[in-house]
């Protein structure tokens, strides 16, 4: 069994079509999947897949590239928002993005620390996006993590080795994308070489980054395959182990028995 730990079900390439797309997922032994939340907007229509879809669960958080709008979200409105549906069951995706200017950067860092202390009130993971921003976002973590322990999922994870392993050092998960599949990502592949097995989750990101042999074409929870493919060949295991172990650090991190 696979679990795809990020996608966006909601999303317009996807909704319309997420009746076959989640039944493709599942002749692909997807059997469950996260949909993520990146604005207020994005959560009325998840609340509606979780109703609609038993093996589908959800976040609430706001991106990044979207927290200028969202300057008033107190911890206590985003604590409000995770308790609205029992399959909510992570706070994301949250965190800093600054390789676009969407938002002030200052208005990031704060409303990432505002998601960070309703995770450490509600023991919810938090599900960081970080791009262009290696140094601050380890330096949020870290010290929110001295203040009070929180679990943390890195989407997507592009970073370097060292911040890998400093985040290591400090408890992090790990989701591989379909970035790791690119033939140009040879030092992103060598990072999750390192990174401990117990430490690694795999995700789609879909619409998006669609892996290789399917570059350039929408991206669905079905095409995960690929990178479990590649990490096995990576890891030099089989493609049930790399299965086993992702599935099996998604349920420990999210607290879920399915």
């Amino acid at each position: 069994m696979i679990i795809d730990s990020h996608c966006h079900l909601d999303n317009e390439k996807l909704n319309p079509r997420i009746k076959d797309i989640i039944n493709s997922a599942n002749r692909s032994n997807v059997k469950y999947m996260l949909t993520i939340c990146t604005d207020n907007l994005s959560f009325t229509k998840i609340i509606n897949i979780l109703n609609a879809h038993e093996n589908v669960f959800g976040t609430y958080g706001i991106h990044p590239h979207e927290t200028s709008k969202y300057k008033d979200l107190t911890i206590d409105k985003i604590k409000k928002q995770l308790l609205k549906h029992d399959k909510i069951i992570g706070v994301g995706e949250s965190g800093l993005d600054f390789y676009y200017n969407h938002s002030d950067k200052n208005i990031q860092k704060s409303l990432f620390i505002n998601h960070i202390r309703s995770c450490q009130e509600t023991s919810k993971p938090l599900i960081v996006h970080s791009r262009n921003a290696e140094k601050e976002t380890l330096e949020i973590l870290t010290s929110e993590k001295k203040n009070r322990n929180f679990d943390v999922l890195m989407h997507c994870f592009t970073g370097s080795k060292n911040l890998a392993h400093n985040l290591l050092d400090i408890d992090c998960y790990f989701s591989a994308s379909g970035v790791i599949t690119f033939k140009k990502s040879t030092e992103l592949a060598n990072t999750f070489k390192s990174i401990p097995n117990n430490k690694i989750l795999v995700e789609t990101d879909s619409p998006y980054l669609s892996p290789e042999p399917l570059r350039g074409k929408i991206n669905e929870p079905c095409n995960i395959v690929h990178t479990v493919k590649f990490i096995s060949k990576l890891k030099e295991l089989s493609q049930a182990d790399v299965e086993n172990f992702t599935t099996s650090n998604f349920k420990k991190l999210f607290k879920i028995d399915i």
